[in-house]
């Protein structure tokens, strides 16, 4: 079976790692970006099977970068899933209007990460 590419999207170091450190453990390909714009020219060269997106961050935020990725033909195709510590139940209407797939409150649980991730990144 071909590797499953995840693009992790946080301004965060810490966050990063540890969403690297869970997904690479089960034997996900992962990438990282630390801003939207990155997050842009890496889906778009790296063609990942599932962006992990935070919201909070500098320049464009996670809501402008997952409607960005959801309207263009090169990456519209790819799910994405925001991670956030904006858990309004408004935030997360939001976020599935801009086109993710899924929403999931931080701190993120483990398990309940890599059921969605495992769901989405076939």
């Amino acid at each position: 079976m071909p590797s499953r590419k995840v693009l992790i999207v946080d301004d965060s170091p810490t966050e990063r790692y540890f969403l690297a450190d869970l997904l690479s453990k089960k034997g996900y390909e992962v990438i990282t970006a630390e801003s939207g714009e990155e997050a842009v020219a890496k889906a778009k060269q790296e063609k990942p099977n599932l962006v992990v997106m935070d919201v909070v961050m500098p320049g464009q935020n996670g809501f402008q970068i997952t409607r960005a990725l959801s309207r263009d033909p090169d990456t519209q195709a790819i799910p994405v899933i925001i991670c956030s510590s904006k858990g309004s139940e408004t935030d997360r209407i939001w976020g599935l209007r801009q086109g993710a797939r899924d929403y999931l409150i931080k701190p993120i649980q483990p398990d309940e990460l890599l059921a969605r991730v495992a769901d989405l990144a076939a």
